[in-house]
Protein backbone atom coordinates (compact mmCIF):
# COMPACT_ATOMS: atom_id res chain seq x y z
CA UNK A 1 0.00 0.00 0.00
CA UNK A 2 1.13 3.46 -0.98
CA UNK A 3 0.88 6.43 1.61
CA UNK A 4 1.23 9.96 1.18
CA UNK A 5 1.39 12.30 4.19
CA UNK A 6 -0.02 15.26 3.65
CA UNK A 7 1.03 18.34 5.97
CA UNK A 8 -1.60 20.77 6.58
CA UNK A 9 -0.15 24.39 7.43
CA UNK A 10 -2.24 27.38 8.96
CA UNK A 11 -1.08 29.80 6.08
CA UNK A 12 -0.49 33.09 6.98
CA UNK A 13 -0.63 36.31 5.12
CA UNK A 14 2.77 36.52 4.87
CA UNK A 15 5.04 34.65 2.83
CA UNK A 16 7.95 33.91 5.00
CA UNK A 17 5.80 31.92 6.97
CA UNK A 18 4.43 29.63 4.11
CA UNK A 19 7.89 28.91 3.45
CA UNK A 20 8.98 28.02 6.49
CA UNK A 21 6.33 25.50 6.26
CA UNK A 22 7.31 24.16 2.92
CA UNK A 23 10.80 24.31 4.14
CA UNK A 24 9.90 22.13 6.92
CA UNK A 25 8.50 19.28 4.65
CA UNK A 26 11.90 19.24 2.94
CA UNK A 27 13.47 18.56 6.16
CA UNK A 28 10.91 16.43 7.38
CA UNK A 29 11.49 14.53 3.68
CA UNK A 30 14.98 14.12 4.31
CA UNK A 31 14.85 12.76 7.48
CA UNK A 32 12.77 10.55 6.05
CA UNK A 33 13.81 9.61 2.55
CA UNK A 34 11.25 6.46 2.03
CA UNK A 35 8.31 9.04 2.51
CA UNK A 36 5.95 10.56 -0.16
CA UNK A 37 4.91 14.15 1.15
CA UNK A 38 2.62 16.58 0.13
CA UNK A 39 2.25 19.96 1.56
CA UNK A 40 -1.43 22.41 1.82
CA UNK A 41 -3.02 25.11 4.14
CA UNK A 42 -5.92 25.80 5.93
CA UNK A 43 -6.04 29.21 4.19
CA UNK A 44 -4.01 32.13 2.77
CA UNK A 45 -1.79 30.11 0.72
CA UNK A 46 -2.09 27.40 -1.69
CA UNK A 47 -2.68 24.14 -2.32
CA UNK A 48 -5.45 25.01 -0.17
CA UNK A 49 -6.53 21.81 2.14
CA UNK A 50 -9.41 19.96 -0.49
CA UNK A 51 -6.34 20.47 -2.94
CA UNK A 52 -3.75 18.99 -0.61
CA UNK A 53 -5.97 15.67 -0.26
CA UNK A 54 -6.93 15.62 -3.86
CA UNK A 55 -3.15 15.81 -4.41
CA UNK A 56 -2.38 13.30 -1.89
CA UNK A 57 -4.96 10.99 -2.82
CA UNK A 58 -4.09 10.78 -6.69
CA UNK A 59 -0.34 9.67 -5.87
CA UNK A 60 -1.08 6.35 -2.92
CA UNK A 61 -3.94 4.47 -1.81
CA UNK A 62 -3.51 6.13 1.79
CA UNK A 63 -3.48 9.17 3.05
CA UNK A 64 -2.44 10.13 6.44
CA UNK A 65 -3.19 13.95 7.15
CA UNK A 66 -1.44 15.75 10.13
CA UNK A 67 -2.32 19.18 11.57
CA UNK A 68 0.82 21.73 11.54
CA UNK A 69 -1.22 22.96 14.55
CA UNK A 70 -0.20 23.59 18.13
CA UNK A 71 -3.69 23.73 20.08
CA UNK A 72 -7.07 21.88 18.64
CA UNK A 73 -9.29 24.53 17.96
CA UNK A 74 -11.85 24.94 14.85
CA UNK A 75 -9.29 24.17 12.60
CA UNK A 76 -8.60 20.80 14.39
CA UNK A 77 -12.21 19.75 15.64
CA UNK A 78 -13.91 20.95 12.38
CA UNK A 79 -12.64 21.94 9.48
CA UNK A 80 -9.87 19.74 8.91
CA UNK A 81 -12.26 16.63 9.56
CA UNK A 82 -14.89 17.90 7.49
CA UNK A 83 -12.88 18.56 4.90
CA UNK A 84 -11.06 14.69 5.27
CA UNK A 85 -14.95 13.20 5.47
CA UNK A 86 -15.35 14.95 2.34
CA UNK A 87 -12.16 13.83 0.77
CA UNK A 88 -13.39 10.10 1.40
CA UNK A 89 -16.85 10.36 -0.69
CA UNK A 90 -14.49 12.10 -3.72
CA UNK A 91 -11.58 9.36 -3.92
CA UNK A 92 -13.64 6.29 -2.62
CA UNK A 93 -10.61 3.96 -3.41
CA UNK A 94 -8.55 5.44 -0.68
CA UNK A 95 -8.03 5.79 3.08
CA UNK A 96 -7.80 8.22 4.82
CA UNK A 97 -6.44 8.54 8.25
CA UNK A 98 -6.40 12.25 10.39
CA UNK A 99 -3.64 12.14 13.05
CA UNK A 100 -3.78 14.65 16.13
CA UNK A 101 -2.51 18.25 16.30
CA UNK A 102 1.00 18.35 17.80
CA UNK A 103 -0.65 19.11 21.16
CA UNK A 104 1.53 19.92 24.53
CA UNK A 105 3.52 16.78 25.54
CA UNK A 106 7.11 16.16 26.79
CA UNK A 107 9.49 16.68 23.90
CA UNK A 108 7.76 20.27 23.61
CA UNK A 109 7.89 21.38 27.22
CA UNK A 110 11.61 20.20 26.96
CA UNK A 111 12.08 21.96 24.50
CA UNK A 112 10.37 25.51 25.86
CA UNK A 113 12.68 24.35 29.15
CA UNK A 114 15.24 24.93 27.09
CA UNK A 115 14.59 27.99 25.62
CA UNK A 116 13.56 29.32 29.13
CA UNK A 117 17.32 28.75 30.30
CA UNK A 118 18.79 30.22 27.09
CA UNK A 119 17.06 33.30 27.56
CA UNK A 120 18.11 33.36 31.49
CA UNK A 121 21.76 33.32 30.53
CA UNK A 122 21.23 35.92 27.81
CA UNK A 123 19.91 37.73 31.59
CA UNK A 124 22.99 36.85 33.06
CA UNK A 125 21.22 34.46 35.39
CA UNK A 126 19.29 36.58 37.73
CA UNK A 127 17.14 35.09 40.36
CA UNK A 128 14.48 32.95 39.21
CA UNK A 129 12.23 34.70 42.10
CA UNK A 130 12.13 37.88 40.57
CA UNK A 131 12.08 36.41 37.16
CA UNK A 132 8.44 36.15 35.20
CA UNK A 133 7.70 34.06 32.95
CA UNK A 134 4.99 34.54 29.95
CA UNK A 135 3.98 31.61 27.66
CA UNK A 136 2.45 33.40 25.07
CA UNK A 137 -0.03 31.67 22.60
CA UNK A 138 -2.04 32.69 19.86
CA UNK A 139 -5.18 32.38 21.43
CA UNK A 140 -8.71 30.63 20.24
CA UNK A 141 -12.62 31.29 20.62
CA UNK A 142 -12.00 27.33 21.98
CA UNK A 143 -11.78 27.19 25.96
CA UNK A 144 -9.77 23.79 25.41
CA UNK A 145 -6.95 25.00 23.09
CA UNK A 146 -6.43 27.86 25.66
CA UNK A 147 -6.39 25.08 28.27
CA UNK A 148 -3.46 23.58 26.33
CA UNK A 149 -1.05 26.74 27.09
CA UNK A 150 -2.01 26.90 30.29
CA UNK A 151 -1.53 23.48 30.76
CA UNK A 152 1.99 23.68 29.61
CA UNK A 153 2.72 27.04 31.45
CA UNK A 154 1.78 24.97 34.81
CA UNK A 155 4.12 22.19 33.45
CA UNK A 156 7.12 24.83 33.01
CA UNK A 157 6.18 26.10 36.84
CA UNK A 158 6.14 22.65 38.32
CA UNK A 159 9.73 22.01 36.81
CA UNK A 160 11.49 24.91 37.08
CA UNK A 161 12.03 27.83 40.27
CA UNK A 162 10.27 30.76 38.86
CA UNK A 163 7.21 31.79 41.21
CA UNK A 164 5.66 33.30 38.36
CA UNK A 165 4.96 31.64 35.38
CA UNK A 166 2.03 33.13 33.55
CA UNK A 167 -0.23 33.12 30.31
CA UNK A 168 -1.16 35.55 27.74
CA UNK A 169 -2.45 35.58 24.60
CA UNK A 170 -1.70 37.22 20.88
CA UNK A 171 -5.20 37.32 19.98
CA UNK A 172 -9.15 36.42 20.58
CA UNK A 173 -8.71 35.74 24.46
CA UNK A 174 -7.60 37.22 27.03
CA UNK A 175 -5.18 38.23 29.26
CA UNK A 176 -2.83 39.77 26.65
CA UNK A 177 1.04 40.25 26.75
CA UNK A 178 0.86 44.06 28.28
CA UNK A 179 -2.21 43.24 31.03
CA UNK A 180 0.36 40.65 32.21
CA UNK A 181 3.60 42.28 31.70
CA UNK A 182 1.89 45.29 34.12
CA UNK A 183 0.45 42.73 36.78
CA UNK A 184 4.25 41.89 37.03
CA UNK A 185 5.40 44.57 37.65
CA UNK A 186 3.28 45.54 40.35
CA UNK A 187 4.71 41.75 41.76
CA UNK A 188 8.29 43.36 42.00
CA UNK A 189 9.43 41.04 38.73
CA UNK A 190 13.13 42.71 37.56
CA UNK A 191 13.23 40.56 34.21
CA UNK A 192 10.73 39.04 32.38
CA UNK A 193 11.26 36.40 29.86
CA UNK A 194 8.53 35.81 27.17
CA UNK A 195 7.98 32.44 25.29
CA UNK A 196 6.11 32.37 21.99
CA UNK A 197 4.13 29.18 21.50
CA UNK A 198 4.12 29.67 17.78
CA UNK A 199 5.76 27.20 14.96
CA UNK A 200 6.20 29.15 12.51
CA UNK A 201 6.66 33.22 11.77
CA UNK A 202 3.91 35.20 10.75
CA UNK A 203 1.99 38.42 10.97
CA UNK A 204 1.48 37.84 14.37
CA UNK A 205 5.50 36.98 15.49
CA UNK A 206 6.19 40.22 14.40
CA UNK A 207 3.49 41.79 16.47
CA UNK A 208 4.69 40.34 19.45
CA UNK A 209 8.07 42.24 18.22
CA UNK A 210 6.86 45.46 18.01
CA UNK A 211 5.01 44.62 21.81
CA UNK A 212 7.79 44.21 23.34
CA UNK A 213 9.77 46.49 21.72
CA UNK A 214 7.09 49.20 23.42
CA UNK A 215 6.75 47.21 26.58
CA UNK A 216 10.48 48.15 27.25
CA UNK A 217 9.70 51.59 26.39
CA UNK A 218 6.90 51.64 29.08
CA UNK A 219 9.02 49.20 31.64
CA UNK A 220 12.89 50.54 31.64
CA UNK A 221 13.62 49.18 34.96
CA UNK A 222 12.85 45.84 33.53
CA UNK A 223 15.04 43.36 31.67
CA UNK A 224 13.64 41.49 29.12
CA UNK A 225 14.30 38.69 27.49
CA UNK A 226 11.98 37.01 24.44
CA UNK A 227 12.57 33.45 22.67
CA UNK A 228 11.97 32.06 19.39
CA UNK A 229 9.41 30.92 18.05
CA UNK A 230 9.65 26.67 17.86
CA UNK A 231 10.25 26.50 14.47
CA UNK A 232 12.10 24.10 13.38
CA UNK A 233 13.46 22.28 16.30
CA UNK A 234 13.91 18.62 16.64
CA UNK A 235 11.25 18.21 18.93
CA UNK A 236 9.15 19.69 16.58
CA UNK A 237 10.06 17.06 14.07
CA UNK A 238 9.23 14.05 16.60
CA UNK A 239 6.15 15.26 17.94
CA UNK A 240 4.82 15.01 14.25
CA UNK A 241 6.65 11.65 13.88
CA UNK A 242 4.77 10.72 17.10
CA UNK A 243 1.72 11.75 15.91
CA UNK A 244 2.41 9.88 12.18
CA UNK A 245 2.87 6.61 13.84
CA UNK A 246 -0.32 6.95 15.94
CA UNK A 247 -2.17 7.57 12.80
CA UNK A 248 -0.97 4.78 11.15
CA UNK A 249 -1.45 2.13 14.18
CA UNK A 250 -4.58 3.69 14.33
CA UNK A 251 -4.38 4.95 17.85
CA UNK A 252 -4.50 8.21 17.60
CA UNK A 253 -8.06 9.74 19.74
CA UNK A 254 -8.58 13.09 17.48
CA UNK A 255 -10.21 16.11 19.31
CA UNK A 256 -13.14 15.65 17.08
CA UNK A 257 -13.94 11.90 18.13
CA UNK A 258 -17.06 11.48 20.11
CA UNK A 259 -17.68 14.97 20.36
CA UNK A 260 -21.68 15.95 20.50
CA UNK A 261 -21.12 19.42 19.84
CA UNK A 262 -19.20 18.67 15.81
CA UNK A 263 -22.20 18.93 14.29
CA UNK A 264 -23.60 21.69 15.94
CA UNK A 265 -20.70 23.48 15.51
CA UNK A 266 -20.12 23.50 12.44
CA UNK A 267 -23.01 26.01 11.81
CA UNK A 268 -21.68 28.34 14.57
CA UNK A 269 -17.49 28.39 14.08
CA UNK A 270 -16.11 31.68 13.32
CA UNK A 271 -12.72 31.98 13.06
CA UNK A 272 -10.72 35.55 14.34
CA UNK A 273 -7.87 37.08 12.99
Amino acid sequence: MATCVLLIGHGSRQEDGNDEIRRFAVQLGERHPDWMLETCFIEFADPLLGEGLDRAASRADEVIAVPLILNAAGHAKLEIPEQVDAARERHLGVRFRLARHLGAGEPILELLEQRLKSCMQSLAMPDPRTTGVILLGRGSSDRSANGEVARLARWLYEGGDHELVDVAFTGVTYPRLETVVQRHHRLGVMQQVILPYYLFTGRLIDRIGEQVERLRSQYPTTAFAVADYLGFEAAVFETLEARIAEAQSGTAMLECDGCPHRAAAAHHHHHHH
